[in-house]
């Protein structure tokens, strides 16, 4: 019984409080183990909040992005951890993708192949497959909009080049950046990326639309075609 006392997060002393610590010294204080404790609110009949939140992200080697690949059920492998809380974390994880997004969509202008990394990379983070999507642009580089060309599996996907250009003259768009991601984090472009872009590049040329780069996409950094002098 004693033992219990402890699950709650109200039962600790109140110097070792989350949501205590969080109001007297601010968010920045707080430890991200500490913060995922005030998400699931309690631990196990062993181990408080902050331990069991510990030891999730032990799991992920402290690595938050790895975190939010974790689904439903890798949650619940964790005794204490049942399918309200699991849905709680994913939930806060997945507002954190939206925040950054929204972030994004401040800057319009696209100057460089880091300014559309940075633009894109949260519709990319965690996913476990590959997608392609397109920023369609006016003559000052500025984002007209972002469109998904399609969805696929770990392995590949399908980018229909006629709907790209059709979605581009309606817009009345100058130009376009392409991006898809690579799941296994590898950034070395395949020979059928390499095709795929070029094939982008003559179709561009017909309709005197330009693709200024096609990026690859991963969590951990990206690979720029034109960087790479592979868009002529």
């Amino acid at each position: 019984m004693e033992n219990n006392q402890n699950l709650s997060v109200k039962s600790w002393a109140e110097e070792d409080r989350p949501r205590e610590k969080l109001m007297l010294r601010g968010r920045q204080a707080l430890t991200d183990a500490e913060l995922l404790a005030i998400i699931i609110g309690s631990g196990n009949n062993k181990e408080t909040a902050v331990q069991l939140s510990q030891r999730i992200l032990l799991s992920v080697a402290g690595n938050l992005q790895s975190l939010g690949r974790l689904t439903v059920e890798n949650l619940r492998e964790f005794r204490g951890v049942g399918e309200a809380k699991a849905i709680s974390i994913i939930a806060a994880m997945e507002l954190a993708r939206r925040r950054a997004a929204y972030q994004g969509e401040q800057r319009t202008a696209i100057r460089s192949s880091n300014d559309a990394y940075e633009y894109m990379i949260s519709h990319f983070l965690d996913l476990p497959h590959e997608e392609f999507w397109c920023l369609f642009m006016n003559r000052r580089n500025e984002v007209i909009s972002k469109f998904q060309l399609s969805k696929g599996s770990i392995n590949g996907t399908v980018a229909d080049i006629r709907i790209v250009f059709k979605k581009a003259v309606e817009l009345l768009s100058s130009s376009v950046f392409l991006f898809h991601n690579h799941p296994s984090g590898s950034l070395n472009p395949s020979e059928a990326d390499k095709q795929l872009t070029h094939k982008f590049i003559e179709a561009g040329a017909l309709l005197d639309v330009v693709v200024l780069d096609h990026l690859i996409m991963t969590d951990n950094g990206y690979f720029s075609f034109a960087d790479h002098g592979i868009m002529r």
